[in-house]
């Protein structure tokens, strides 16, 4: 059954059901119609042909004039025998006794139907019958007096045999069924062929997931028209793109994590190592070795609390303790724990707000976050210079400026800032004792809270970051 799991022949086999059984379902009601016509259209010719024989009767006033019955008799045999007349002639007295047969076979018995007996008392002046049990269609017409219409002197009955239209029928169902599966079939044979101009790029397309699932991600689609697997191309094509940057990001945080950790370890080393093969060190040394060692302890506690920090903040689902929090005091508690800092460099920290603002964050988090870019802005702003924090609010969101007259970032820098480990300055960074993981966990903090963050900055300048957070979080 491996044939099944083929596109192609699922589609054929799909194409024929969706056309045969629509053509089997349609097919009894066109043949029940087509039924109905012929033989409401028989009923018609039998009745108007009785009718026929019911005025040339009357006409002849046979029924009244006994003298002319042996002509009569020959007359209503005659019409039987009539070419293309294929039926019967009956004619029953008001008695209900047979004076006349075209057939000869029974004269003289006496017949007395409802329709004969409806027709003989003027219920109904003519009708056409279907006999169940055999294939016979009979037409009953009254006979009336030629001279009082009103006097019914007998009827005449037309039978005929219907079961050429039954034939004919049956012969019609047969061919609708035979062109029935005939077309589905076809259908299906021209869905199968038809089928390879999807099925073809699938299986190109297939080729090179697979590819990309044992890893070459350099695989692109070559795209043809624009239909819909012109777009599925182009989707795959975005989407090993998108690969491609994750696994170099992936790379060059590895990468970038393993030259950070080993920085602060081969300094360690060289430390250590200059401390164990010198002899008579002094105690000074001692100290200030033992005081680098430190330092560069406290540098790698650093780097892997914040890449632990990125690590729990990349996880898909990260616990928020959502809380309505006054922005104001949470900010001014961040720039009194920076104070320190800032009076080191001879910094002025300036806080602006015109109004109270409460905001759903998660508290901790955000302080972060904020915490991170003020501390940031203090880094890289020269001695003597300013840091402003201005917090800001309308009915839906909050926002919290740090402006500095620092360094400044280039332009073609400030859209890969928030990039793990990416530094303007690798050299002015160690110096500052920055990871390079501090704007990318405010970054993502934000984005966490359903906010965003601008850079604006020129070198030599300053720069001013914007955080955006909506006052309720849903």
């Amino acid at each position: 059954m491996k044939w099944f799991h083929s596109l192609r022949w699922r589609l054929f086999i799909l194409f024929f059901l969706v056309s045969f059984l629509p053509f089997m379902f349609f097919s009894p009601i066109l043949m029940g119609r087509m039924e109905s016509y012929y033989i409401e259209q028989s009923k018609h010719d039998w009745l108007r042909e009785a009718n026929r024989i019911s005025i040339q009767i009357t006409q002849g006033n046979y029924l009244k004039d006994q003298s002319s019955y042996t002509y009569f008799e020959s007359y209503i045999k005659g019409l039987g025998k009539e070419k293309g007349f294929d039926g019967r002639i009956v004619v029953v007295d008001r008695l209900g006794y047979i004076i006349a047969d075209s057939a000869a076979a029974d004269k003289g018995h006496t017949i007395m139907n409802k329709q004969v007996f409806d027709a003989l008392n003027k219920e109904e002046s003519a009708q056409v019958f279907i006999r169940e049990d055999q294939e016979v269609m009979s037409a009953v017409v009254p006979i009336v007096d030629k001279e009082n219409k009103d006097e019914v002197l007998g009827t005449v009955v037309v039978t005929a045999y219907i079961n050429d239209i039954y034939d004919s029928l049956g012969e019609m169902r047969n061919q609708v069924y035979l062109l029935s599966l005939f077309t589905s079939f076809l259908i299906g044979l021209l869905s199968f062929f038809t089928s390879s101009f999807i099925s073809r790029p699938l299986k190109l397309l297939m080729k090179f997931v697979q590819k990309i699932t044992n890893g070459q991600l350099d695989q692109k689609v070559d795209i043809k028209g624009k239909d819909e697997i012109a777009e599925l191309g182009n989707a795959f094509n975005h989407m090993a793109e998108q690969l491609q940057r994750v696994e170099h990001s992936r790379q060059e945080f590895v990468s970038n994590v393993s030259h950070e950790l080993k920085t602060p370890l081969s300094s360690i080393k060289v430390l250590t190592e200059s401390l164990l093969f010198q002899e008579n060190v002094p105690v000074e040394m001692y100290q200030e070795f033992f005081m680098d060692i430190n330092s560069e302890v406290d540098r790698l506690n650093n780097i892997i609390s914040d890449l632990l920090t990125l690590v729990r903040l990349d996880q898909t689902e990260v616990p928020m303790n959502i809380k309505t929090t006054n922005l104001n005091d949470m900010t001014q508690a961040i720039l009194k724990r920076l104070i320190p800092l800032a009076k080191k460099k001879d910094i002025k920290l300036i806080y602006q707000s015109h109004k109270e603002i409460f905001v759903d964050i998660d508290e901790v988090k955000l302080t972060l976050a904020i915490s991170n870019l003020i501390e940031n802005a203090i880094k890289y702003t020269p001695e003597g210079g300013e840091v402003r924090v201005i917090l800001q609010s309308d009915l839906q969101d909050a926002w919290v400026s740090v402006e500095d007259t620092g360094i400044g970032i280039a332009k073609d820098e400030q859209s890969k800032i928030f990039e793990r480990f990416y530094r303007t300055d690798k050299t002015r960074n160690r110096e500052t004792g920055g990871t390079g993981l501090g704007l990318s966990i405010t970054y993502r903090t934000v984005i966490m809270h359903n906010g965003s963050i601008q850079v604006e900055s020129e070198e030599g300048k300053g720069s001013i970051f914007t955080v955006q957070i909506p006052i309720r979080q849903i």
